[in-house]
């Protein structure tokens, strides 16, 4: 289930934040001031998160994004660095502010983000044109919408005509084009995102979600639902994936440890499909439940990439809970 990496390849395009955390009793209702009971500051960005995630999840990660020339930037860059994420292609925008994610936690867990884009704003289709080396060598290329829409799909284009798979974690919800669409291989959406996608209700049974999505032409959507795990339709086939229960602390990043270790996971379903192997389906579901399982371990650390799991965590959380791992 969870194999050594060398042979997973992962290229993240997507935004790369300080997430500037505080911590309170409850989330305030509009136009209430609360007392909050700490501040921190902690790296972040969807993009950066999910790279992280797959890089620790044992997969040869390459960014790309940008950073302003200020501290936040210098910092995120070595870190980036220092997991052992490739940054060719994190661009440093002189005069530009690195983005920033202002973030309150309640203490159950539950959060509200507002995400300042800074320097993500400023990413070029011609800085995805100068890492089209990099989409190409990549077995999977992973994005969010954090990043300008043009960007996201001038890469999906270099990623299809390379014969690549494309997973796009669809967040912040926003509508998209059929044109976006139509390259995605893997769509992952909270209900939230699923139903600005759908056009339907977020609180109808999950799996009409999940296949409604699916219409729209990504041959896999997966819908995740926190605690109670994920759906995906893949091929017409909706599947219930069950999660680790843990104590959360924090569920900031929790998303983004699922796309990360998907998308490391994703290529032997990848391999699977190229070599027409009958074991498509159950590597699908393994997939969903590593994902998963990852997800779940991020929500018992503060902080998003803190808060990453290592696959041996991860193999080590889901057998102590007693679900089969294959390998790892």
């Amino acid at each position: 289930m969870v194999e050594p990496a060398a042979q997973a390849r992962i290229c993240v395009i997507g935004s790369i934040n300080m997430d500037l955390v505080v911590r309170a009793p409850r989330l305030p209702v509009a136009g209430e001031t609360i007392l909050g009971t700490s501040f921190r500051r902690f790296p972040g960005g969807k993009g950066a998160n999910q790279a992280v995630a797959a890089r620790r999840m044992g997969a040869a990660v390459a960014m790309v994004g940008c950073v302003g020339e200020d501290a936040h930037g210098r910092e995120l860059r070595g870190i980036l660095e220092r997991e052992g994420i490739s940054v060719d292609h994190v661009q440093v925008r002189e005069g530009a502010a690195t983005g920033v994610g202002a973030i309150t936690v309640a203490d159950g867990g539950e959060n509200s983000i507002v995400v300042v884009p800074g320097a993500n704003a400023s990413l070029t289709t011609e800085d995805v044109q100068r890492a089209k080396g990099v989409i190409e060598q990549a077995d999977v290329l992973l994005a969010q919408l954090e990043v300008p829409l043009s960007c996201v799909l001038a890469a999906a284009m270099v990623a299809r005509a390379a014969e690549k798979t494309f997973i796009l974690n669809a967040a912040p919800a926003r509508p998209l084009s059929s044109d976006l669409l139509k390259l995605v291989d893997v769509l992952v959406v909270n209900r939230t995102e699923a139903s600005t996608l759908s056009g339907l209700d977020a609180g109808i049974e999950p799996a009409r979600l999940a296949l409604r999505l699916a219409e729209n032409g990504p041959p896999a959507v997966v819908l995740t639902l926190g605690p109670q795990g994920a759906i995906v339709a893949y091929k017409g086939r909706p599947k219930r994936v069950q999660t680790l229960h843990v104590q959360a602390v924090d569920a900031v990043g929790a998303g983004d440890a699922f796309a990360g270790a998907l998308a490391v996971e994703w290529v032997k379903v990848r391999a699977a499909i190229k070599s027409r192997n009958p074991d498509e389906f159950r590597l699908v579901e393994e997939a969903l439940a590593v994902a998963s399982a990852a997800g779940a371990l991020a929500t018992t650390k503060a902080g998003a990439i803190p808060s990453l799991p290592k696959a041996a965590q991860v193999v080590e959380a889901m057998r102590a809970a007693g679900w089969q791992v294959t390998s790892g």
